[in-house]
């Protein structure tokens, strides 16, 4: 369902009923109709197709959006809420989610970038986080690894980086807030 509602598949399927409709009513002789839909509804169905050859659909969201609304309402929780916000999105033009922050990290790969799979909400002690699930690709998970206390920093302060392996080439990475001094 979320690839039929993507803005790609929107444009696509607008350009292309106009195309059939102004090819119907050229066809039927109607040139009041047809001129117009021609006319436009070529170029919208190509820009339509140029877009879903770039389209980067967001990542599986395994939490619905409703359950932690509060957590994540919290002001505390403004640096993850922003990065939720950001890669719960369409991207065009993009070869992965986080592209521009990963390159600043030194975990980008030009040939074979990191692919954000999942993205989950989590409760900490009452305090919001999430966990990404990432497929390393052409980044080593040791070079993940060695940068996980400076990505706890990267994305918000007071912000800790947990990174536990996965399955084959694939790895959960767990930005939760710091333990409450006592």
């Amino acid at each position: 369902m979320q690839a039929i509602l993507s803005p790609g598949s929107l444009v696509t399927i607008a350009g292309a009923v106009l195309t059939v409709v102004g090819s119907i009513a050229y066809a039927t002789d109607s040139p009041n109709l047809s001129l117009p839909t021609i006319f436009y509804g070529i170029p919208i169905f190509l820009g339509g197709l140029a877009l879903k050859s770039s389209e980067l659909p967001p990542p599986q969201r395994l939490t619905p959006a409703a359950r932690f609304k509060a957590l994540r309402d919290l002001p505390e929780s403004e640096p993850l809420r922003k990065l939720l916000a950001d890669v719960d999105r369409w991207r065009y033009g993009q070869k992965a989610h986080l592209e521009s922050s990963l390159e600043v990290l030194k975990l980008w790969d030009e040939e074979a970038p990191p692919q954000l799979l999942t993205i989950e909400e989590l409760d900490c002690d009452g305090r919001y986080g999430l966990k990404l699930c990432f497929r390393c690709e052409g980044v080593p998970l040791e070079r993940w690894q060695a940068q996980a206390e400076r990505l706890g920093r990267f994305f918000g302060p007071g912000l800790t980086a947990d990174i536990q392996p996965g399955r084959r080439d694939e790895f959960s990475l767990a930005l939760v807030p710091q333990p409450a001094a006592s």
